[in-house]
């Protein structure tokens, strides 16, 4: 309990509220643009995993898709659980001390698009019958042009997607922790995660 109300501190509280906004608005451009290979909505949910911890990262991951929904666009709101595990997952990776290694970080996207294609394939098939409104319908119908199931169409698509979606976001995460000042980071519970402890004492700042 003490680690989780470490996790959900008010730094992170404005961390989530961040992220929201991230996922929503390029996740919406992409959405909007067609774009077929890539969503890009889950890039500050990877980030709240890897610098608050996995619950935190399955809660920023749930939060996004239902305001999605409720701010126009329902069609994301099934996929809510999907989006929660993959907050989870960057937070289990990065406690993991996976970020610390670019290879293994990007290795952690790969396997967060595995299970992501294999969670959401049953939703695309089964809610939607495979057309979501999403660029990601056309390799849907190119798979469907081949005999495939819906099923399968669906599960095609999502290997192929969200392999690229989720190594590629996870990059985008890397980036960006890279690019902050270790004075913020420190200041989050999960700080460990990203830093070295060479670049700074930890345990003196996380206990003042």
């Amino acid at each position: 309990m003490d680690q989780l109300r470490k996790d959900f501190s008010t730094v992170t509280i404005a961390l989530i509220v961040v992220a929201l906004a991230i996922n929503i608005v390029v996740g919406t451009i992409i959405f909007q643009l067609k774009v077929p290979f890539v969503y890009l909505d889950s890039i500050g949910t990877i980030l709240v995993g890897l610098l608050a911890g996995p619950w935190a990262g399955l809660v920023t991951g749930i939060l996004s898709n239902l305001l999605w929904g409720l701010l126009g666009n329902p069609g994301y709101v099934p996929y809510a659980p999907v989006a929660g595990v993959i907050g989870l997952m960057a937070g289990i990776f990065g406690s993991m001390g996976w970020f610390k290694s670019w290879w293994k970080w990007l290795l952690a996207g790969l396997i967060t698009g595995l299970v992501a294609a294999l969670l959401s394939a049953p939703i695309t098939a089964y809610v939607y019958g495979g057309v979501t409104g999403a660029g990601t319908d056309l390799i849907v119908g190119m798979f469907r042009a081949t005999g495939s199931s819906i099923m399968e169409a669906a599960l095609g698509q999502g290997l192929i997607t969200d392999l690229i979606d989720k190594t590629f976001s996870f990059f985008v995460v890397w980036l960006i922790v890279k690019a902050l000042p270790t004075t913020l980071l420190t200041r989050f519970s999960r700080s460990q995660n990203v830093l070295e402890m060479g670049d700074v004492d930890l345990e003196n700042i996380l206990d003042q």
